[in-house]
């Protein structure tokens, strides 16, 4: 008979789970991929900001809007990727004496 990792393959994880907190950190090449494109995305958009912003102040509200809008898609589609592609996210502590970090 089969063992589960024959059946069911591990996926590749991208990211792992910080040592203490919430969230994650690069782990492969895939992931800091991930992160070096979502920081070109953060700087060209703070780029565009000041340009559009120093070229039509006037219309400083729907500027900010976009500004806002890419900001929060960003970092939407970081924390999905992260998700997608890491370990199970949950509050830690450290390293227990079991090594595990529970």
């Amino acid at each position: 008979m089969n063992s589960n990792n024959q059946q069911y393959p591990q996926k590749k994880l991208w990211f792992r789970a910080k040592r203490y907190g919430l969230g994650w950190t690069p782990m492969s090449w895939e992931g800091w991929l991930c992160i070096a494109a979502y920081a070109a995305v953060m700087i060209a958009d703070v780029q565009w900001y000041t340009v559009a912003m120093n070229a039509n102040p006037l219309d400083s509200q729907n500027i900010t809007a976009i500004f806002v809008a890419i900001l929060i898609l960003a970092i939407a589609a970081l924390i999905g990727i992260s998700y997608k592609k890491g370990e199970k996210p949950r509050w830690r502590w450290g390293e227990d004496q079991k090594g595990d970090g529970r």
